[in-house]
């Protein structure tokens, strides 16, 4: 399909079943809470979900689905790298508290 200025239209249905699946998605995040899952397990599936449900939303309805796959390495590589690099800030910092409370007693 296309329309009048030349630019292809995506069928509805893919978008009625993209909000299932975040709906699906997110019935499950809340199942998280119902079932009392606690500890590395609780935010492992909830970060998890997260990053289904934000990847389906960049994928489909910004389009990112359908660019160049150089315009959609130069939109995500920065902020992976930038959560990369936050990660090992995060073990540094604890191996720093574990190493100050050892040794400044």
């Amino acid at each position: 399909m296309s329309t009048a200025t030349g630019q292809q239209q995506h069928p509805i249905r893919l978008y009625l079943m993209v909000w299932l699946l975040l709906f699906v998605l997110s019935a499950f995040s809340y199942m998280v809470d119902y079932f009392h899952f606690q500890g590395l397990l609780r935010w492992g599936l909830i970060l998890a979900f997260m990053m289904l449900k934000a990847g389906l939303i960049v994928a489909v309805f910004m389009h990112m689905a359908w660019e160049r796959l150089a315009l959609i390495y130069a939109i995500l590589v920065p902020p992976l790298a930038l959560m990369v690099l936050v990660g090992l800030m995060a073990s540094e910092a604890g191996h720093t508290y574990l190493s100050r409370l050892l040794y400044f007693r």
